[in-house]
């Protein structure tokens, strides 16, 4: 289906590429099962395909000390056999009915992908059915995905600089939250959940009335409902999981913490500073922010850090889509010979200057066309189109916003970005992480 932008959308996107697509609500049609699963159909017919994305509202948020890690574990353990799919089958008859699919887990959901010829819908809606209705949680499988997961984290550990420093700076930054241990969870977890734990896991979160699922591509509505109906609508659902109840409380000033890792060969350094959720009113003003601060050779840091001072080897950063009051991550790599104090407080003044001096309407009008560029881009496919509509329906509330985020973007002033840096970058605000292959001597 073929939609024209709006006039207001059409005077935002002078710089953004010509797109006809994803513009008008209309598109989507939903519907919710009796038991609680709530459905999203998009049709396209512009390809021969579709994807079924399912989001399952859970994530490392929602452990506790004892099975922290769990919900990815789900994750692999889903591939692993069911009723009427037994181990690897789940992999083997997608691919045979020419389709593909993937998954992800995150502190706060965990998401299923399948890519499929359109032809295949209802050889998705068994797989997948089978596989939430009657998972195999078999003691061997589960012992032999148990050291996977374990091989996971060590090497994952070894291997990323960032996700060695993410976790002590995660567990410094929030002393109350679950989000301040890591998604793949503690060791001594993974090596001690029961059978027990995980089949109640599996009951409580992986019920129709915890998950949303989206459809889109070469699919037509009243089919898709027929065989939701059919296939999802049979499995019943569950008493809803326990709300979250903790709030971590409010940060009262600067805390560090410092990582050795005998393989770094100079200084990785993490800040991190604590944020609202993503259906805050403040979360687009913080996404141009982050933007302005780290994307492109002429962002703020890169600019300053990398080119003009040449101390950095590179910027990066990162705000999650969360649920709860969650971190603003910025990260930068010392060039060799730099110490990691001259590092932080060039980091520090870049900063800083944002929050003093503001930006200029400049820097601003480039992110904001820039935002909009990869948000079109992004609805240019049906895959792109289905993981967005679910993201706004989960994190914004509605997946209608997803309809209405460039004139929120538009929306955004320069004294919006200065504010909410000022409110969030400051220091009483920041966890401050070194990862350095030998401790500062006292």
């Amino acid at each position: 289906m073929k939609q024209l932008l709006t006039p207001a959308l059409a005077l935002s996107l002078a710089m953004a590429p010509v797109v006809t697509q994803a513009a008008d609500p209309s598109e989507v049609k939903s519907f919710t099962l009796d038991n609680g699963m709530k459905v999203l159909v998009l049709e396209d017919d512009a390809i021969p395909n579709a994807n079924m994305y399912l989001f399952w509202k859970v994530g490392s948020r929602n452990e506790v000390p004892g099975i922290t890690g769990l919900s990815h574990f789900f994750e692999h353990m889903m591939f692993n056999g069911s009723k009427n799919y037994g181990p690897k089958m789940f992999d083997r008859t997608m691919e045979a009915a020419g389709g593909a699919n993937n998954a992800y887990t995150t502190e706060n959901v965990t998401v299923y992908t399948d890519w499929f010829p359109a032809e295949a819908l209802e050889t998705i809606f068994k797989l997948e059915s089978d596989r939430i209705a009657h998972l195999n949680i078999d003691p061997k499988m589960v012992e032999s995905e148990r050291n996977v997961v374990a091989s996971e984290r060590t090497t994952g550990l070894e291997n990323s600089n960032w996700r060695a420093l993410q976790e002590e700076v995660k567990a410094t930054a929030f002393r109350a939250h679950p989000y301040s241990w890591s998604v793949i969870g503690h060791e001594s977890d993974i090596y001690a959940w029961t059978l027990d734990d995980l089949k109640q896991y599996h009951k409580t979160y992986y019920a129709p009335n915890n998950a949303v699922v989206v459809i889109a591509g070469a699919v037509d509505y009243d089919q898709v409902k027929q065989m939701s109906e059919h296939y999802f609508g049979a499995i019943p659902a569950q008493t809803p999981p326990a709300e979250v109840r903790t709030v971590e409380p409010e940060q009262k000033g600067e805390r560090r913490v410092y990582v050795r890792k005998e393989s770094v060969t100079s200084p990785n350094l993490m800040f991190a500073y604590h944020v609202p959720q993503t259906s805050h009113e403040d979360s687009y003003a913080l996404d141009v922010l982050m933007s302005l601060l780290i994307d492109g050779n002429s962002s703020r840091l890169n600019k300053a850090l990398v080119d003009e001072q040449q101390i950095a080897l590179g910027v990066d950063g990162y705000v999650p889509q969360s649920f709860d009051p969650n971190l603003l991550y910025l990260f930068a790599v010392a060039k060799p010979g730099v110490e990691a104090a001259t590092l932080e407080q060039s980091l520090i003044t870049e900063i800083n200057k944002v929050a003093q001096e503001g930006v200029t309407q400049e820097e601003l009008d480039k992110v904001k066309n820039s935002k909009l560029m990869g948000f079109y881009d992004t609805l240019e496919t049906i895959n792109g189109r289905a993981n967005t509509l679910g993201t706004y329906e989960l994190f914004q509330g509605d997946w209608k916003k997803m309809y209405t985020a460039p004139e929120a973007y538009a929306k955004i002033t320069r004294e919006d970005v200065q504010r909410v840096a000022q409110t969030y970058l400051k220091k009483s605000n920041r966890t401050v992480g070194v990862l350095a292959a030998e401790e500062d001597k006292d």
